[in-house]
């Protein structure tokens, strides 16, 4: 074999998890000769169709401690370079009409573990104590969570939302980055210290320290021997898995989002990233209910509908543009076939964001022309952790199933993989996150036993 290129690492993906474990391996621990290997463009499959946020709240202590180590991660490099990933923290608003949810509440407490007590505030009249979302700025803006249970507070803060709503829970170390340009900081430093990408399809991985990789290119087949690998494939996990004789607990689900010029300013500038929790059954007219029941695949949508729609300003807070999502699919699907877009997705999403947003009705049947409905797929286990740390194979590694958290948890996600890599130790949590994890019965059973898995 003719090989080409010889390594220390090989990462297989140039996605944002990918970079981010070349990133730190580089940065911090010093290893030159790294190589992302990528058929596309760095950043351009499912990092590209990023929500672009972030949030440290998750229904188990071990994922809030993992995306609070990020966040923590996001702000160094924000502070290092003049917010360059545009760092901005108005919080999640989780909203519902019921007053005083005490199993949401309850999800919080367990969420935060040993800090709930310190970080959760109740506010049950119109409280003083409760500071809005004034700013964005991400090194002035509260931590914690507060809770507002009082109408007349949640009606004085978010004026644009339904009368109805009873209680926002507003998560205060949340907000928005520029996933690509957090991206495009990484491949700079990468490249700076003597790491390159590879343009190309992994077909093949023989042997072992070192390993034997054929990487398919449009100038044919070039081999680079490396000491290690790690797979942060993404959407292709499983498959690089496969070369190895491994399998993964992973399947990859379709969920879509759009985006549009708020031309008559429904959404104001300062509203947080709010997701409607409450399930609901869309108003659709006698007439469209109609057209949908003929079609086996739109009728879905005349039954009751999942909660988590989501609608947040999009970019600069002089801006218009604004986007809305809603990961109601849970059926997995091939990412190497069809892209499964839904053409009725738009009008479904602004029919059911109108709810928490009524001004949204304004564009149902005419949306603003340019408008942008995309897609992308989440890759996740069952419980929706990751997978991060040694695969069976040794000297191979995983960052993998990120689900819609890619962005947000990508640094996190380099350090722990990179750590995991050259051996040094990991954080607390880590060892959970990787596929050690499911060798625990009684973990395994407490996320099976969860009512949220925090997809959102």
């Amino acid at each position: 074999m003719n090989v080409e290129a010889t390594v220390d690492t090989a990462v297989v993906g140039a996605g944002s998890i990918g970079i981010a474990v070349a990133y730190y391996l580089t940065t911090k621990h010093g290893i030159r000769d790294v190589v992302l290997i990528d058929p596309l463009d760095p950043m351009s499959l499912t990092s590209a169709q990023s929500g672009e946020n972030y949030r440290n709240w998750w229904p188990h202590p071990i994922m809030t401690a993992y995306t609070n180590h990020s966040t923590d991660l996001m702000e160094r490099i924000a502070s290092a370079t003049g917010n360059r990933i545009n760092m901005t923290r108005r919080g999640y608003a989780l909203v519902t009409r019921r007053s005083k949810p005490e199993d949401l509440i309850s999800d919080l407490y367990a969420g935060y573990g040993n800090d709930a007590r310190s970080s959760i505030r109740i506010h049950e009249g119109n409280s003083a104590s409760y500071q809005p979302p004034l700013s964005a700025n991400w090194e002035t803006a509260p931590d914690g969570v507060d809770v507002l249970c009082d109408t007349a507070l949640i009606r004085k803060t978010f004026p644009s939302y339904a009368p109805d709503i009873a209680t926002v829970l507003h998560i205060r170390r949340a907000g928005s980055i520029s996933g690509q340009q957090l991206g495009q900081f990484m491949l700079e430093a990468i490249r700076e210290a003597g790491g390159r990408v590879l343009r190309g399809t992994l077909g093949a991985i023989e042997g072992s320290h070192p390993f034997q990789l054929r990487v398919d290119t449009a100038d044919g087949a070039k081999h680079v021997r490396a000491d290690r690998v790690v797979n942060a494939a993404g959407l292709f996990f499983k498959k690089v898995a496969k070369l190895l004789g491994e399998d993964v607990p992973v399947s990859c689900v379709y969920q879509q989002k759009i985006a549009f010029e708020d031309r008559e300013g429904t959404i104001p500038r300062d509203m947080p990233f709010s997701i409607d929790l409450d399930g609901q059954r869309i108003d659709w007219t006698d007439e469209e209910r109609e057209v949908l029941a003929e079609d086996p695949e739109a009728a879905r949508l005349l039954a009751p509908m999942k909660g988590g729609i989501h609608c947040r300003p999009d970019g600069a807070e002089d801006g218009k543009w604004i986007k809305l999502g809603w990961a109601y699919n849970e059926t997995p699907s091939d990412p190497d076939g069809p892209e499964p877009i839904d053409p009725q997705f738009p009008d479904t999403v602004l029919r059911g964001a109108s709810r928490l947003n009524p001004s949204l009705k304004a564009y149902i049947g005419r949306l603003p022309r340019g408008a942008h409905h995309y897609g992308g797929y989440y890759a996740m286990t069952p419980e929706n952790w990751p997978l991060i740390g040694p695969m069976r194979t040794p000297g191979v590694f995983m960052a993998g199933a990120l689900s819609g958290f890619g962005t947000m948890a990508a640094c996190a996600t380099g350090d722990v993989c990179a750590d995991w890599v050259v051996g040094r130790a990991v954080p607390d949590y880590a060892t959970v996150l990787s596929a050690a994890r499911y060798e625990n019965a009684s973990l395994m059973a407490e996320l099976s036993a969860q009512s949220s898995k925090g997809v959102l």
